[in-house]
């Protein structure tokens, strides 16, 4: 049964906080912390800060990888919250699902706009975040106000059927051109047994990709996504957006706070020990990449784990200040997600126009990716600082 839940959200300053951290890791990109450590070999300390600011080739995880996910994730905590303030505001059940198919087709769309960006064409591909997540809105939506075992029986459905798609479509012929499809001869990567099922660019995502994508107008055929990203991603990224469905419902429930923690903390554990049994066994690999079943569960316990983290010391110590500036990043995602996208290389160009083009290496070469970085960081949270005083927030 549906724990019930109050009848007007309160916010929770935890959410904002996190998803600030969430935004403030894919801004953080710009300081391009592998080319620093390329100029360090001999440092620890740089390397495992540019592992962690990249993504794995294939299988595994990497606070990067952790972005998208919780970026997802928290699109479901915020769905109760936002289901609630509609309803004291009086809003139809028709206006709730006009706006929401709105917020799917603009999600979308941005996503390839943002993909499009400095192409000679547009870019007609739906593996970006924003698009990932228009695709599956409209399913997230229509269980916002269901029961929780239809929920879970939704979640359920997601997993299990995603993994059986999988597993029934046949494994490539004996001499499969990987090379055609951007896999080179040297990948250590290839699966055996049932897991080879998901195997990189010979999967049933990927076949569907070399479909689906040519249907849209483009100068030379879709064969391949050269990182194995793939449209069908979205149905376990919905997985995703349902477990922070759950994690909604119970933030909003009539329980005690130490009880939404444990739930929280409960469902964190369960979700990284399923996915990496399900690799583990080698049933299931753990790839983000087409965002495996297994890969929904890990960085899904992943996420409930971080929102327990920040719920316990923002909204259950009352340890706010120090996530200031996380908040005013969290407050408007959506802004600094396009910005980055569409004026780095603008602010850079203004600085070497004014200052030269040596400006940034005035600690040398190995660290101006630190210093031009370094200033986009400023310059990008001092934009958002300035809308979060003018109460400007961008809202799709």
């Amino acid at each position: 049964m549906a724990s019930r839940e109050t009848g007007a959200p309160a916010r929770l300053m935890s959410m904002d906080a996190y998803r600030g951290l969430v935004m403030f890791l894919m801004m953080a990109e710009v300081l391009h912390l592998a080319r620093v450590a390329a100029a360090h070999p001999e440092s620890l300390f740089w390397r495992v800060l540019a592992l962690h600011q990249s993504h794995v080739e294939w299988v595994g995880c990497t606070l990067h990888d952790l972005i998208q996910p919780s970026f997802s994730f928290l699109v479901g905590v915020a769905l109760p919250f936002s289901l609630a303030s509609r309803a004291s505001r009086g809003q139809t059940a028709a206006h709730a699902w006009m706006h929401a198919a709105w917020r799917s087709l603009v999600l979308i769309l941005l996503g390839v706009f943002l993909r499009s960006v400095g192409r000679e064409e547009t870019r007609w591909t739906f593996e970006d975040t924003l698009s990932q997540i228009g695709l599956g809105y409209l399913f997230l939506f229509a269980l916002g106000g269901r029961s929780m075992r239809v929920i879970l029986a939704a979640l359920g459905l997601v997993l299990v059927g995603y993994t059986l798609a999988f597993l029934l479509y046949p494994l490539p012929p004996a001499g499969f051109d990987y090379a055609a499809v951007g896999v080179p001869a040297t990948w250590t990567q290839h699966a055996s047994g049932l897991a080879a099922h998901f195997n990189k660019n010979s999967n049933l995502a990927w076949a569907f990709d070399t479909w689906f994508l040519n249907l849209f107008p483009r100068s030379t055929p879709f064969t391949h996504n050269g990182g194995g990203y793939s449209t069908l991603s979205f149905i376990p990224t919905l997985g995703t957006m349902i477990l922070g469905l759950i994690a909604g419902r119970w933030l909003r429930a009539e329980i005690p706070a130490r009880e939404r923690l444990r739930r929280l903390l409960l469902a964190g554990a369960a979700g990284i020990a399923a996915g990496l049994l399900l690799h583990a066994v080698g049933l299931i690999p753990l790839v983000k990449r087409i965002w495996t079943p297994s890969w929904t569960l890990f960085s899904g316990g992943c996420c409930f784990l971080l929102l327990a983290g920040f719920y316990w010391l923002i909204d259950q110590r009352g340890w706010r200040r120090w996530a200031f500036p996380l908040v005013v990043i969290g407050m408007n995602s959506i802004a600094i997600y396009v910005l980055v996208h569409l004026i780095d290389g603008f602010l850079l160009d203004a600085v070497r126009t004014h200052l030269g083009k040596d400006a940034f290496s005035i600690f040398g070469e190995s660290k101006a990716s630190l210093v031009s970085g370094g200033y986009l960081l400023v310059v990008f949270w001092g934009m958002l600082y300035w809308m979060y005083r003018h109460k400007l927030f961008l809202r799709i």
